[in-house]
């Protein structure tokens, strides 16, 4: 059982890394790949077949630094932000201090370099600095032990090569991170309001409803003794605005169950670029009926899942265009295509479609990705001539203008 001091001092600090991938979902012990480079202290000797090969001072010093090593590896990524660079800065104490007698030894300083990186990262210009200083140091350190003028070359430009790859995937996480805050952020903000619409129609619905249902019910209660036609009559009343108000519930739920196009294409764009698939389209008509919209917003949402996790595209379209009576909704990839039969989500589509009287073309040539082109009629107000217009009266018997005479 490990003692309790241990425990304590080998536990994750809250805003560690080792912390940081846990609370992303990542096992705690996946950094740890990162030792695999360290096997260079072990192969260091073969490229040494003089005073610094497999001799028994390398054994010695193998085995009493490479242990201390592995500890300030663990420290690093337990320690809180504030005192892990310390642990990197062992690790080069640790390299210098052997440098003379144990060249394998230049592994702990390219660590060192490396793992600051992943501490002094939110502070761009320290982790610069402290990178140039350590650098300096081996330099000055290696010229007055006598290292070959190669080495004093080869190992800053590797250093700063590996600790630039370093830096960039390491921004590259940071914005990541801030993008997935602010999807998340939006999608919280969207719920909110939609709550609260909701909390203000079904307040709006249903409070003044009940509340007539309530004083209808205890009138009749009052009459039911005295005069039990009137409590009758209220009772029926008390139905009437019952059943209204179920029918005003349902159409409510309905419309809160409608999906918005402009909602679901902002939603398709947040899915697509999340999956690394950049999305163009424009702005959707305002003037679409309900049951339209609605039906189009389901079949783009189904499209944009399977372009997310099946085509393997990098770019998207969608184009909707309002004709004359009709609309047409096309979405496009440029993944990997051959769709050959329809699965279960190109069947639904389908369905949705037909049950909007529509049609649904799917194009997918092999390795030239995939276009889905959905046309539905969309009612339009057609304006009758003057001539084929029955008259219109004025509440005088007087003819609107324009209009002939009967």
């Amino acid at each position: 059982m490990i003692p309790d001091f241990i425990a304590r001092w080998f536990a994750p600090a809250p805003d560690s890394g080792v912390a940081d991938d846990i609370r992303r979902g990542k096992s705690p012990w996946a950094d740890s790949v990162h030792l695999l480079w360290s096997s260079w202290i072990f192969i260091t000797p073969l490229f040494d077949h003089g005073l610094h090969g497999y001799t028994g001072t390398w054994l010695l010093f193998t085995l009493g630094s490479y242990p201390v090593f592995l500890l300030l590896f663990a420290k690093l990524r337990l320690a809180p932000r504030k005192t892990a660079p310390r642990y990197a800065w062992g690790m080069a104490v640790l390299c210098f201090s052997l440098l003379r007698w144990y060249p394998s030894g230049l592994s702990y300083f390219v660590y060192a370099c490396v793992m600051l990186g992943h501490c002094e990262m939110h502070r761009f210009r320290n982790y610069v600095i402290q990178v140039v200083l350590l650098n300096a140091a081996y330099v000055a350190l290696a010229w007055w032990i006598g290292y070959p003028q190669s080495m004093l070359v080869i190992m800053p430009v590797t250093v700063f090569a590996i600790c630039t790859i370093i830096a960039v995937e390491q921004m590259s996480k940071q914005k990541d991170a801030a993008l997935s805050l602010s999807h998340d952020e939006v999608r919280r903000l969207a719920a909110t309001a939609e709550r609260e619409r909701i909390g203000r129609d079904l307040h709006d619905l249903l409070g003044h409803t009940l509340s007539l249902i309530t004083l209808k019910l205890e009138l009749s209660r009052k009459l039911f003794d005295r005069d039990t036609t009137a409590a009758r009559r209220e009772v029926e009343e008390a139905e009437k605005v019952a059943r209204l108000a179920l029918a005003e519930v349902r159409s409510a739920v309905s419309g809160i169950r409608a999906t918005d196009l402009a909602a679901e294409l902002a939603s398709a764009r947040l899915l697509l670029e999340s999956s690394r698939v950049h999305l163009d389209y424009a702005s959707p008509p305002v003037d679409l009926p309900d049951e339209i919209e609605r039906g189009l917003s389901l079949v783009l949402r189904e499209a944009a899942t399977n372009i997310a996790r099946h085509a393997h595209a990098s770019r998207a379209r969608i184009e909707l265009l309002r004709e004359h009576a009709s609309l047409r909704m096309q979405i496009e990839d440029n993944g990997r295509g051959g769709v050959g039969e329809d699965g279960n989500g190109i069947s639904g589509m389908r369905e949705r479609v037909r049950a909007m009287g529509g049609t649904l073309a799917v194009e997918s040539p092999r390795g030239q990705g995939t276009r889905l082109r959905v046309v539905v009629p969309v009612p339009v107000l057609r304006l009758v001539p003057s001539a084929q217009m029955p008259p219109t009266e004025m509440p005088s018997g007087q003819v609107m203008p324009g209009y002939p005479a009967a």
